[in-house]
């Protein structure tokens, strides 16, 4: 029965988001029945000591990143630069290959180290721009920036710098380069079906005379360019650069600076207690807000004239979508932490910890309570937090190297994560101006690819030994 009532709460979660409710009234409600039919008595105390405490605290942590992203992507929109990229990438390419040119931004981004919210927001002005002038659907924009921000780059890929890699090193005691073999095969199988894939899709739409769609029923359809003439695509890619760059450089910086830990009085009437701050752990989130200050102080530089034009407004609807957006994401962060405190919990990881094979038993785990919480790296800190001495006992007894069960973890985290209730899908619905019924068809199929991706590394490391 305890089984019964998780699931159920997930499948009602994952139901109202599917059908376009929103997940920030109903992740409580799915969780708080999901208590209520468990323990009646526990539903006042998990709502404030729990759902909503890591549903502050995410907020706390990340809302800055949203907002800075929300405005980053809104300033490339209004300075022309989005529509300058997407000129020269045509010119280069071909209006045909509009999906590629948007997985390879959207994967150098990511591999670059910004947070795939971020990238949502920046490259969706592009991604509109180059769909709009190839007249590929607009419901096909999700799939194509989940595919290359969501999956190869994110935990595939050797030295990636996102969480779902780093998080395996603190537990196997690897690093971020763990199985560069085999992270490159399964990043190289997901972009090679995943654009079969997305391509297949667009020619389905093209030979049924399908196109970008009606401007008129369009929702968050980027603002149109009011100046006279385009940057220079070298120019329009600097703000992108230099996030990147920027990025990069304040990881390496802050740690320097400040140390694993920096405190300060605070200067009120009174003996006050020092505030401390672990840099240790927020390095990472002011590296990305310092680099997006950067991106947005170097837009407004290189295009003062048109951005000054729409700004106001312009930032207005930025910041009223980074509300939305973090506000979905944070209520599922809520829904999950709470989902994973009750017995229903313990029964699937219970069972799941039966899968005689190591390396299967630690796929299907890591990504089945990703599914769950909805959330790859809340998954995965899950599974290795409560099974981590199980995963290495086993490995360690077929003689499996630690790195395989590094690589093997963090892929299955980005797996199934990617369900209906999952934050930074509705993040990117949110963005994009669509629903779950027009476009997280292709977001799912992407998701069963880069699922399918692991037990191919699976299969490749059992067959060959490679590493």
């Amino acid at each position: 029965m305890a089984f019964l009532i998780v699931l159920a709460a997930l499948a009602f979660l994952m139901f109202v988001a599917y059908r376009g409710y929103s997940v920030i009234l109903f992740a409580p409600i799915a969780a708080l029945g999901a208590v209520l039919l468990t323990d009646p008595t526990l539903v006042a105390p998990m709502f404030t000591g729990l759902f909503m405490d890591k549903m502050v605290n995410f907020l706390k942590l990340y809302f800055p990143v949203f907002l800075l992203g929300a405005i980053f992507g809104k300033l490339i929109e209004l300075s022309g630069f989005s529509k300058a990229i997407v000129a020269a990438a045509i010119r280069v390419v071909g209006a045909r290959r509009a999906m590629l040119s948007i997985v390879v931004v959207c994967a150098l981004l990511t591999y670059g180290g910004v947070s795939l919210f971020v990238v949502v927001f920046a490259v969706y002005p592009f991604a509109a721009e180059l769909f709009r002038q190839g007249d590929i659907p607009k419901r096909l924009i999700p799939g194509t920036i989940a595919l290359g921000a969501f999956t190869f780059t994110m935990d595939a890929l050797p030295g990636t710098p996102q969480i779902q890699n780093i998080i395996p090193t603190t537990f196997f005691g690897t690093t971020a380069w763990a199985a560069p073999v085999l992270g490159s095969m399964g990043g190289l199988f997901i972009l090679i079906v995943g654009m079969a894939y997305l391509e297949w899709r667009r020619r389905s739409a093209a030979a049924a005379g399908e196109g970008y769609g009606d401007a008129a029923s369009l929702l968050n359809e980027p603002a149109a360019f009011v100046g006279t003439k385009l940057a220079h695509p070298l120019v329009a890619l600097l703000p992108l650069v230099l996030v990147g760059v920027s990025n990069k450089l304040f990881t390496t910086w802050i740690p320097a600076v400040y140390g694993t830990s920096y405190s300060f009085d605070p200067a009120v009437i009174g003996d006050a207690a020092p505030v401390v701050q672990e840099t240790s752990k927020l390095a990472a989130i002011w590296a990305v807000e310092g680099a997006l200050l950067v991106g947005i102080a170097s837009v407004l530089a290189l295009a003062w004239k048109p951005v000054a034009a729409g700004f106001a407004e312009g930032t207005k609807s930025a910041i009223g979508g980074s509300l939305l957006a973090s506000m979905n994401t944070a209520s599922e962060y809520g829904f999950g932490a709470v989902i994973a405190a009750l017995p229903g919990f313990l029964v699937v990881a219970n069972a799941l910890s039966s899968i005689p094979d190591p390396l299967a038993n630690t796929a299907v785990t890591v990504t089945s309570l990703a599914g769950i919480t909805g959330s790859a790296s809340g998954g995965m800190s899950i599974a290795l937090a409560a099974m981590a001495d199980a995963f290495i006992a086993n490995a360690n007894a077929a003689g499996i190297p630690m790195d395989v069960l590094h690589r093997v973890a963090a892929m299955a985290s980005g797996g199934m994560d990617t369900l209906p209730h999952n934050g930074a899908v509705i993040t990117l619905l949110a963005v994009t101006g669509l629903t779950h019924r027009q476009a997280y068809k292709d977001i799912f199929a992407v998701t069963v690819i880069k699922t399918l991706a692991v037990f191919v590394v699976i299969g490749v490391y059992y067959a060959t030994g490679l590493v």
